[in-house]
């Protein structure tokens, strides 16, 4: 049995009763009109309330920040309301969640945008070879080459900070445990951060410290909503997909951590890159970061109950998430500690859809009867 894992850990001023966090896992299952979490969405969040704590899949701060059809947002009324059924049932069931803020930058489309606008990024260029997930004109979803985004101005940039500010004012209000501001994954934080997408040569772009601007002035506007004892981020450095290339992807993970360290936010989530094609973390690197932050550091990168366990022994992780193990076994904390066998996840049913690979996976109980 994995028992460092399973083992209750304190993040920000939250207990948790073991370290198995789940991932954020975007499953595009809102209700529509309005991306709207609906009653699947409680179905499938209280079936995995065992976690330690759960990432919710990232959430849109506002219409622009949508990167892929019926995903849920965080900018309506309907929306906040839909969370906090989720939120009320995780809750009653012992469960502690965290919503992920999440603006998606260039990863959009025209068709997303509301007025077929162009999408917004750090510098007016394209992601080379990256999709996004949208209903065509005739009502069919397809995978599409992302659209030919526009730079903010200078003048925008403070209302994207304000839309951070008001998702973390809904979230709180919706009862949320946590925020996780969404600066990972070649979203328009990273985009901001990356030396290729951002090509600004403003307050926002050229040193490390502009680049890192806008994470910082997100984080700050979530901490002035909801303390920074629960607040976390996520980074992801060496990201490689979405056409994205930092050339000081380390410098600046360690200029965010100390920042963080120093703003005592609650935890730091590290999507470590070599999933998508991208360099495995040192162990050296791994180091620095634990010297930089002080906080809870949760890792994630296709983690078996064993090697999490040997992570959390070594020191340089407090807590695991686990992803597509939480989309296939809702109770995959019991499963960790009986050292019982996974389900299988169904790829096909990862987006879109209704219970048929979201909320239908048996329980060990279940297979047992």
């Amino acid at each position: 049995m994995p028992k460092h894992l399973l083992s209750p850990i304190t993040v920000g001023n939250l207990t948790l009763p073991n370290r198995v966090v789940m991932a954020p896992l975007t499953r595009s299952r809102a209700a529509q009109p309005g991306d709207v979490p609906r009653a699947l969405n409680v179905e499938y969040y209280t079936q995995r309330a065992s976690a330690g704590m759960i990432v919710t899949e990232a959430s849109q701060i506002s219409r622009q920040g949508q990167g892929y059809a019926w995903t849920p947002g965080i900018y309506t009324d309907a929306q906040e309301a839909g969370w906090k059924t989720v939120v009320d049932a995780v809750h009653a069931k012992g469960g502690h969640i965290a919503l992920q803020l999440w603006h998606v930058g260039r990863i959009s489309h025209p068709l997303l945008q509301e007025n077929g606008a162009a999408p917004v990024a750090p510098s007016a260029i394209t992601a080379a070879n990256s999709q996004c997930f949208v209903v065509q004109p005739d009502g069919t979803p397809a995978n599409i080459q992302t659209g030919e985004p526009r730079a903010l101005t200078l003048e925008e940039i403070p209302g994207i900070v304000a839309q951070y500010r008001q998702a973390v004012v809904r979230a709180k209000r919706a009862g949320f445990d946590m925020v996780e501001v969404h600066a990972a994954n070649g979203y328009l934080l990273q985009q901001f951060m990356a030396t290729n997408s951002n090509q600004r040569t403003d307050a926002y772009g050229g040193s490390l410290e502009n680049r890192a601007r806008l994470t910082l002035e997100a984080v700050d506007a979530a901490i002035a909503e909801i303390g920074a004892s629960r607040v976390g981020v996520r980074i992801s450095p060496h990201f490689s997909a979405f056409d994205i290339a930092d050339a000081e992807a380390e410098p600046m993970a360690l200029y965010l951590a100390k920042a963080f360290n120093e703003r005592g936010i609650a935890y730091l989530h590290i999507a470590e890159p070599d999933w998508v094609g991208g360099p495995v973390l040192t162990e050296a690197f791994r180091k620095e970061l634990r010297v930089a932050f002080k906080g809870t550091i949760i890792c994630c990168g296709g983690y078996t109950a064993a090697e999490a366990d040997a992570l959390i022994i070594s020191g340089l992780a407090d807590a695991v998430a686990f992803g597509r193990p939480f989309i296939a076994n809702p109770d995959l904390v019991a499963r960790f500690a009986a050292g019982a066998e996974l389900n299988t996840p169904d790829r096909s049913t990862f987006y879109g859809g209704e219970e048929k690979g979201y909320t239908d996976y048996p329980t060990m109980e279940q297979v047992a009867a």
